[in-house]
């Protein structure tokens, strides 16, 4: 078998593209929020301020990203059990893809160090069919996002606990469907700019 078409290097590059557009989706999250909240005017809703909704989300992802933190605690937001729960599961995962992308990261930057990133790269074969793969659900994702987020539930989270009662839970009130679209198609982006790179060097 050759290097190109070594396993470990196709899989090394997805899960680095996939853990790269999740960090970096984490990291737009603020900016976007902050800009959805201004436009859309979503703390009138919750009747706090747009910093002190801020203050609330950054709170959210310390628990989320930070994984020393085990008790969610909003200042403002009630949290229930069912939300809890998913909170948690999100937790999980996003956990997992920081652990991921600063492991790729490390190998990358070690080979890097070495003069040997040719060692990691993949080869134009791979590159395009991982770049082609998501414009197959784009259409459905753009037109329809609702079920598109739905179906997206279901294929990571086994249960209903994601589907948050905006008396119970109102933090939902400012992490609007817009919002989550964005944060999809930053991810998308990061997705795409990733093996389209590794086309254009060649």
């Amino acid at each position: 078998m050759s290097r190109k078409e070594n396993p470990i290097i196709i899989a090394y590059n997805f899960l680095f593209a996939i853990s790269s557009s999740v960090v970096g989706a984490i990291i737009a999250s603020w900016p976007l929020l902050f800009v959805f909240v201004l436009v859309q005017k979503t703390n009138e809703i919750v009747h706090l301020s747009v910093f002190k909704v801020m203050h609330n989300y950054n709170q959210l992802m310390l628990y989320l990203i930070w994984p020393f933190k085990s008790r969610l605690k909003m200042d403002d937001f009630h949290t229930s059990a069912n939300a809890a729960e998913h909170f948690a599961d999100c937790k999980r995962l996003f956990i997992l893809a920081v652990v991921v992308f600063i492991v790729c990261l490390i190998m990358y930057l070690v080979a890097k160090k070495k003069n040997n990133r040719q060692f990691l790269n993949l080869d134009k074969t791979w590159s395009m069919l991982f770049l082609i793969l998501p414009i197959v659900v784009l259409p459905f994702a753009i037109t329809n996002f609702d079920s598109f987020f739905i179906f997206f539930h279901h294929l990571f989270f086994s249960n209903a606990n994601w589907l948050f009662d905006p008396a119970t839970d109102p933090i939902i009130n400012v992490l609007t469907e817009g919002f989550f679209a964005s944060c999809f198609a930053v991810a998308g982006i990061i997705y795409e700019l990733f093996f389209a790179e590794k086309l254009i060097k060649r």
